[in-house]
C-alpha cells in the first residue's frame, strides 16, 4: 500500500468534458489527492515550472497527459518534461483519443510510463480511469521530486 497522505496529480487535458469526467471519476475513488487541470500544454509547462499563476503550486506525483492539444501537443510537453532534471522522475500517463502506432512509439521513446487509450464508451473510460488510480495511487510507489534531487543530485 502507498505510504503516501495526498497525492497530488496534474491532468493537462483540453477538451473540458473528458476533463469534468476524469475529476469525478478520482473523486470517488478511495485515495486521497489534489487534481490540478491545465487545458493546454503550453499551460502545463508553466504549472511544472511555477510561471505566473502557478508560482505556489505543488510539483504533482504523477501527470495525465493528453497528446492532442493547442499551443503545445503534449509530445512536446512530455519531450521538455524528461528532458528536465527536476522534473523527469514524475510519472506520466498519456490518455489520449489516439491508437496510432506513431503516437504510441513516440510516447514511450520520450519515456511516457503507460499509453492509455480513452475509450468512446462512458462505462469503459470510468474503468481506465479507476485502474489508473489503482495502480498508480495505491499500488506504487511514486517519487517526490523535490526528495529524490537531492538524493540523485
Amino acid at each position: 500500500m502507498n505510504t503516501i497522505k495526498t497525492v497530488s496529480t496534474l491532468l493537462v487535458e483540453d477538451n473540458p468534458a473528458d476533463a469534468r469526467l476524469v475529476k469525478e471519476v478520482i473523486a470517488e475513488c478511495n485515495v486521497r489527492h489534489e487534481l490540478n487541470i491545465v487545458g493546454d500544454g503550453e499551460e502545463a509547462i508553466n504549472y511544472l515550472h511555477k510561471k505566473g499563476k502557478y508560482e505556489h503550486c505543488e510539483t504533482p506525483r504523477l501527470i495525465i497527459l493528453d497528446l492532442n492539444m493547442p499551443k503545445k501537443n503534449g509530445r512536446e510537453v512530455l519531450s521538455e518534461i524528461k528532458e528536465d532534471d527536476e522534473l523527469k522522475l514524475i510519472p506520466i500517463i498519456v490518455l489520449t483519443t489516439s491508437d496510432n502506432n506513431k503516437d504510441v512509439c513516440d510516447s514511450y521513446k520520450y519515456s511516457a510510463n503507460a499509453f492509455l487509450t480513452k475509450p468512446a464508451d462512458f462505462d469503459e473510460f470510468i474503468e481506465v480511469i479507476h485502474s489508473v488510480m489503482d495502480f498508480w495511487m495505491d499500488k506504487a510507489i511514486l517519487p517526490d521530486c523535490n526528495i529524490c534531487k537531492d538524493e540523485i543530485g
